[in-house]
């Protein structure tokens, strides 16, 4: 088993509860892992951020039905945020003493959210679930300066 649990990150859900084309396309990564024996279980992280039904919760559903067991789906469910993700990761990471982790993301997303699982101390592999469209790269360049500086400055979620 080259990983003890991937760590998948949230993405919006719909108003009306839906999971959204990004969460679909990164459980589903998540759980081709598991499927092919490279990863122990999934973390499943995210809170509820525009609805009220936790973006994890969500995941869990998605990948229970893909065919997981119960108890090769973990999750954290109170992250509302990259910084949020990490440092809430970071205490059921030590806490079940998992060495070999992945961190599971779109791939404009892992430079920022491996920066944030590193400055709390995990050093997982970045496993991209697709590749990303030219604006969510633009977003995702405008956002990393922010999490530098909320991270490092201690600002909001990101206090350690």
């Amino acid at each position: 088993m080259e990983f003890e649990a991937a760590i998948v990150l949230g993405a919006r859900i719909g108003t009306d509860g839906s999971p959204g084309p990004a969460l679909r396309r990164r459980v589903a990564h998540g759980v081709a892992l598991v499927q092919a024996g490279r990863a122990a279980r999934l973390l499943m992280s995210g809170g509820a951020v525009g609805h009220p039904t936790p973006e994890a919760e969500t995941m869990r559903t998605l990948a229970l039905a893909a065919g997981l067991a119960p108890e090769q789906v973990w999750v954290e469910a109170t992250s509302r945020s990259t910084i949020g993700n990490a440092r809430a990761c970071r205490t059921i990471v030590v806490a079940e003493g998992w060495q070999r982790l992945a961190l599971v993301t779109d791939a404009c997303h892992l430079p920022r959210a491996l920066y944030a699982f590193r400055r709390y101390g995990l050093r997982p592999a970045g496993l991209a679930a697709a590749p990303s469209r030219w604006r969510a790269w633009l977003r995702e360049g405008l956002a990393l300066p922010w999490t530098v500086l909320r991270i490092e400055l201690g600002i909001g979620e990101g206090r350690r």
